[in-house]
């Protein structure tokens, strides 16, 4: 994704803000690792509440990443690239007003609603293969959602400030308020986990929304065909579609592990 703050991203690290794309990675283990070790949930509950999203989260990106690239080397009949086909929707919508980019970075492609563009991976952009026709009508969707005032979309667009301020402080709350046991900073950290878990149950139903804006309007147009097309588009989106679901599983998971180490320390007081 790129560095602005309020795209709507088809990614292999989840569909999140390029500013705190690390927020649910792997690099926050030792943060819940510390909340394990002091005091509160034991080791099996690390591992159902963290291990496990985590492993769900790569397999998701796994997914993703072999769906693209099957479906990335069978083209589409239509003979339609990415980028034609995300214009093709957007002009069959009446959106006048999104530019169509190329931008470096395998599956960077998204949608940033304050600068109106519709940007594309070059894959994506020049390639006409099921899977570049499904990524660019996926993000054509989320223009349309613009366009059309899409509460859910809406409501993601004004979290964002909260949730990239929570995403950069919370590293530092965590491990401040477990290796300093200053309890106050435990609960700001809870405040942030749940923020984040909020933020990412918003985008569930606006990734939702995208694919299935994306896999009727290919068909109606007649971009892909109704075979084996049609089924590689819904199998490169539902892809996408756990990633999604990772995420947030990831940041309820952890916001529920950091509840009972939190809990574990009050009992103790």
């Amino acid at each position: 994704m790129p560095a602005d703050i309020l795209p709507i991203a088809f990614s292999l690290t989840g569909p999140i803000p390029a500013a705190f794309l690390g927020t649910l990675s792997a690099g926050d283990l030792p943060v819940s690792l510390a909340a394990s070790t002091q005091s509160g949930p034991g080791l099996g509950t690390y591992l159902l509440l963290v291990i496990a999203p985590m492993l769900l989260g790569l397999w998701a990106q796994f997914r993703v990443k072999s769906a693209f690239g099957r479906y990335s080397q069978v083209p589409v009949d239509s003979g339609r690239t990415g980028a034609e086909t995300a214009q093709d929707i957007l002009d069959a919508a009446g959106i006048r007003d999104v530019s169509v980019v190329e931008i470096n970075g395998m599956l960077g492609d998204h949608y940033d609603p304050g600068a109106k563009r519709l940007c594309l991976s070059s894959e994506v952009y020049r390639t006409p293969s099921v899977a570049a026709v499904g990524i660019a009508a996926h993000e054509a969707g989320h223009a349309i959602q613009h366009a059309r005032a899409y509460a859910p979309l809406g409501a993601r667009m004004a979290l964002v400030p909260v949730t990239m301020f929570a995403s950069q402080m919370l590293p530092f709350v965590v491990m401040g308020g477990f290796f300093f046991q200053i309890t106050g900073l435990i609960k700001l950290g809870v405040m942030c986990y749940g923020i984040l878990a909020v933020f990412q149950l918003i985008t569930l139903p606006v990734e939702f929304d995208a694919s299935r804006r994306a896999k009727v309007i290919l068909g109606e147009m007649g971009i892909v065909n109704a075979g084996p097309e049609a089924v590689g588009v819904n199998r490169v989106l539902d892809a996408a579609a756990l990633t999604y679901v990772a995420a947030f599983v990831a940041a309820l998971g952890n916001l529920l592990h950091l509840l009972l180490a939190l809990r574990g320390r009050d009992s103790e007081e």
